[in-house]
């Protein structure tokens, strides 16, 4: 199916994120620059062929291919992101009259929180794969394309952490402290391995750029 927002101009996506409207929101610019991490990611890959990369060539292949399907996976997030919002307010119109309204309505809000914290956290989890295949080619792509597949850990990561504010903001209105903490361990465990991966991976990165 189209995704309606995929397909614009990159004119028209900026026009509307920075118009009144709610969405296309941060969620969204999220998945875009995640996206663009993996086409920078795929640039590298896509030149580091021929017989110089011969024996490394399974290996970019499927890193190649990783980054279609991470693509195809932030196109979906986006129109999830959309969703999940929309999904929220739409709850928040429920009546509340009676008090079996007003608990259907606090199920219903509850159940939006919950997807508006998954769609991101999977955004960050997409980011990290994204970000360790990135890291798998440091070594052995192109010298002339590493600044860019640089620019692709830059992007990815910078994605990750604007889906984690997304994913903190809507964190801070689940009030269960319970509930909230396996969100946090996890959170804290994805991060620590992007903030690792970008460091590792930059360092190479640099490395390559002044031999």
């Amino acid at each position: 199916m189209s995704n309606p927002i995929w397909d614009q101009s990159i004119r028209n996506f900026l026009e509307q994120a920075g118009s009144s409207s709610p969405t296309p929101g941060g969620g969204s610019a999220a998945a875009v620059a995640a996206a663009l991490g993996a086409a920078m990611t795929s640039m590298a890959g896509s030149l580091s062929q021929g017989e110089k990369f011969a024996a490394f060539q399974p290996q970019i292949t499927q890193v190649l291919q990783e980054m279609k399907e991470l693509t195809g996976e932030c196109e979906r997030l986006l129109q999830a992101d959309i969703a999940s919002f929309d999904q929220y307010m739409d709850a928040l119109k429920l009546p509340k009259q009676t008090d079996e309204e007003k608990q259907y309505r606090k199920n219903t809000l509850h159940h939006a929180i919950l997807q508006a914290i998954a769609v991101p956290l999977r955004l960050i989890t997409v980011c990290r794969t994204g970000m360790a295949h990135a890291r798998s080619i440091a070594e052995i792509s192109n010298k002339n394309v590493i600044s860019d597949l640089g620019i692709g850990i830059i992007l990815l990561e910078a994605a990750a952490q604007s889906a984690l504010l997304t994913v903190e903001i809507n964190l801070a209105s689940l009030k269960d402290p319970e509930q909230v903490r396996p969100y946090r361990e996890e959170l804290s465990a994805l991060m620590e391995e992007i903030y690792e991966l970008k460091s590792s991976t930059l360092q190479i990165v640099h490395t390559r750029i002044s031999e």
